[in-house]
């Protein structure tokens, strides 16, 4: 399986010329599969997924003009019969993996199941991740939280520690918790490098979430893509990016 692992998506021509020459062939003959759950945690989560799929976002992703595209719920699948949407994922040219909560999307990869099909797709299929979905593809992950949402520690990993993160606007307070993904890659991704509405990210305070993960971090923006063949990674960027060793 190749990979396009993404901060907010396709979000300028060098990332689509990316992502059209991992399939192999134009976006409007592939067929593709979204993956909403990750966002269903935040506030408004279920009015964010319908904008991901029909608003302006759909644009970096759903909205790309796909052959056919189908919605894979995450949480439904532990209900259904493995016939009703195994078959689905094998064919499909792409897996389209939205943004959101990673421990709660990472679970859910698990629960449902498609974390072990993942890696026994066709070799010619792609995991487009953006966000949460690209951090859900690595080994081991870190986010922040708040008191109030902080998820409990899963197994083998360390406990939640509480970090200063230095803004603009002042000093937050947070909860860094660590994640395990789904194992895809064996590289970490910090998404959102710089946004000013994801002031955590900025390039000194990756430097911090970079330290706490044994694995080399792409700490990537809005504009940059990292790119996986045969796990080679290549960075594709219009933007800024900045990789930190372990």
């Amino acid at each position: 399986m190749k990979l396009l692992l993404t901060s907010s998506g396709v979000t300028n021509g060098s990332i689509r010329d990316a992502l059209t020459g991992l399939l192999g062939k134009p976006i409007a003959e592939s067929s593709a599969l979204f993956v909403p759950t990750g966002i269903y945690p935040f506030p408004g989560g279920a009015g964010q997924a319908w904008q991901a799929l029909s608003g302006e976002p759909a644009g970096r992703l759903a909205g790309l003009g796909w052959k056919s595209l189908g919605i894979l719920e995450l949480t439904a699948l532990p209900h259904l019969d493995e016939e009703a949407w195994v078959p689905a994922v094998r064919a499909a040219d792409a897996l389209l993996v939205w943004g959101g909560d990673p421990v709660f999307l990472t679970t859910w990869l698990r629960r449902s199941g498609l974390a072990a099909l993942l890696g026994d797709l066709r070799p010619e299929a792609v995991y487009v991740g953006v966000s949460a979905g690209a951090m859900a593809a690595t080994s081991v992950f870190v986010e922040t939280y708040g008191d109030a949402d902080a998820p409990p520690a899963e197994e083998d990993v360390p406990p939640p520690e509480r970090v200063v993160f230095p803004t603009p606007q002042g000093d937050i307070d947070r909860v860094l918790v660590t994640g395990r993904g789904a194992g895809l890659v064996d590289f970490a991704v910090i998404p959102h490098l710089g946004h000013p509405r994801h002031p955590e990210a900025s390039p000194a305070n990756a430097a911090t979430w970079a330290a706490r993960i044994p694995a080399p971090v792409y700490a990537i923006d809005d504009d940059t893509a990292v790119s996986v063949v045969d796990g080679v990674a290549e960075v594709v960027s219009e933007g800024r990016w900045q990789l930190f060793r372990p």
